[in-house]
């Protein structure tokens, strides 16, 4: 645990009691402030209460007097659609409001011994590009800790010295806030629209992750270009074209001029630097990393760690050995030729587009609660599916938008599955990309994913 210190003796709210809150809690009691924890749930302040944390409810109208500030968790909207009542209290108060990646960073600027630090944000792969340079850094040798949006509250994990590696995944709740941010390496996978809601819109969405550039002030930034804004922000990071603290990524596009770049084409990956190539890697045969956007993610994992002085050669043996993560183009099994992948994180439409272009005939399972436009936007991209197989709360409403590609109404998954393994052939995919969030039928994206692969699962043992 990291011991946040600078609040000594002073009083410091903490909203929201889940896995970063709780791990908040605990390093500002470690160094020697006095948390004041709150949850508007009567679970999250149980929870408080079993860790020892006496809930004080920050909801009163005297609850903001003589708070040094206010600590709040990344699913608590703190400016659009409206500041949560309490957060919009702080502001009114000129309490400070914060986040538990401001504290991490501010702790660190207070270490003799400070690690590299990697921050990893964008739309999509984040969680892949993350897991997967810790994986690299790991594999050769170097002491890790991945921490943040993935999975782990930063504030929760031990430091390691100063030739470890603490890697973050940053969401744009995280970057938005936080007043501190100041990484080693920072990486901006690519941008598609989502959390429109909390960002006021995509030029709001686009702010928050560009403020771990500006704001961060990296020694080298790894960035997406092939989106615009991708383009727009590597542009603005570098003071030319051989400005090699900007290294550019691409999966699809050639990046062979002057300076630094990192491009994957036809399942190879390039390294380019001043005009020449000086690295290739084979990317095809690697389970863990198949499609385009995985490829994606290897190009931003590549440049990440070779930004710290990877060799080549030694990343080139960290990327064969990766598994990927769960519910992320999770190969399940494989039964008569038939493959059986999970990618219920596709909860998008982009990155459901992602996941279909990355396997050549596909029984795709779909549906669940839908998003705004619902499917629509997926047409160029259903060449490659046989058959669709609907489920949950939009299964209907997702079928109206698939034209004239073969579907069936399946509703559950127990029914999805079995029909899509009943008629795939050999060569094809059966795929969970559901394109939708999945809180018509299951609590969260994990379990929806955990349900197809245990379903899988009895399948090939049957």
């Amino acid at each position: 645990m990291i011991a946040v210190q600078g609040f000594e003796g002073l009083k410091v709210g903490v909203l929201g009691l889940g896995r970063s809150g709780l791990a908040t809690c605990a390093a500002l009691k470690a160094g020697g402030a006095e948390v004041c924890a709150w949850d508007d749930s009567p679970e999250g302040r149980a929870k408080a209460e079993a860790e020892g944390f006496t809930p004080v409810d920050l909801t009163r109208q005297t609850a903001m007097e003589n708070l040094a500030a206010l600590i709040t968790s990344p699913g608590i909207p703190h400016l659009y659609p409206a500041p949560h009542p309490v957060i919009a209290a702080a502001l009114a108060a000129g309490v400070p409001v914060d986040n538990d990646i401001s504290l991490f960073f501010r702790a660190l600027a207070d270490s003799d011994e400070a690690p590299k630090v990697i921050c990893v944000t964008g739309s999509n792969g984040k969680s892949t590009t993350t897991a997967l340079i810790a994986h690299l850094l790991a594999e050769a040798g170097r002491e890790v800790r991945m921490a943040g949006n993935i999975g782990t509250g930063v504030l929760s994990i031990d430091l390691p010295d100063e030739e470890g590696v603490v890697v973050l995944e940053l969401s744009s709740y995280q970057t938005d806030l936080a007043r501190h941010l100041a990484p080693d390496v920072a990486v901006f996978t690519n941008l598609s629209p989502d959390h429109l809601d909390r960002h006021g819109g995509m030029g709001g969405y686009f702010a928050a992750k560009r403020r771990l550039f500006t704001e961060g002030a990296p020694s080298r930034a790894v960035i997406g270009v092939d989106e615009t804004e991708g383009q727009y922000l590597a542009m603005q990071l570098a003071e030319g074209p051989d400005d090699s603290r900007v290294i550019r990524i691409s999966s699809g596009q050639k990046l062979q001029g002057q300076g630094w770049s990192v491009f994957a084409r036809k399942g190879f990956l390039s390294e380019w630097r001043n005009g020449r190539q000086v690295a290739s890697i084979d990317l095809r045969p690697i389970a863990g990393l198949p499609g385009a956007h995985n490829h994606q993610n290897a190009c931003a994992a590549y440049a990440a760690v070779r930004a710290l002085g990877l060799a080549p050669r030694i990343i080139e043996g960290g990327l064969a050995s990766f598994q990927g993560l769960p519910h992320r183009s999770q190969l399940i099994g494989e039964r008569d030729g038939v493959k059986f992948v999970n990618d219920s994180k596709a909860t998008n439409v982009d990155s459901a587009a992602k996941a279909l272009q990355a396997f050549p005939k596909v029984r795709w399972i779909a549906g669940g609660l839908g998003k705004d436009g619902g499917i629509a936007a997926l047409a160029p991209h259903l060449g490659s599916v046989t058959k669709a197989y609907m489920i949950g709360h939009s299964a209907r409403d997702f079928a109206l938008q698939l034209g004239q590609t073969p579907h069936e109404i399946c509703e559950t998954m127990e029914r999805a599955v079995a029909r899509a393994a009943e008629e795939a052939e050999p060569g094809e995919v059966v795929l969970l990309a559901p394109a939708a969030a999945s809180f018509d039928q299951y609590p969260n994206f994990e379990k929806r994913g955990d349900h197809f692969a245990a379903l899988v699962q009895d399948l090939l043992k049957g």
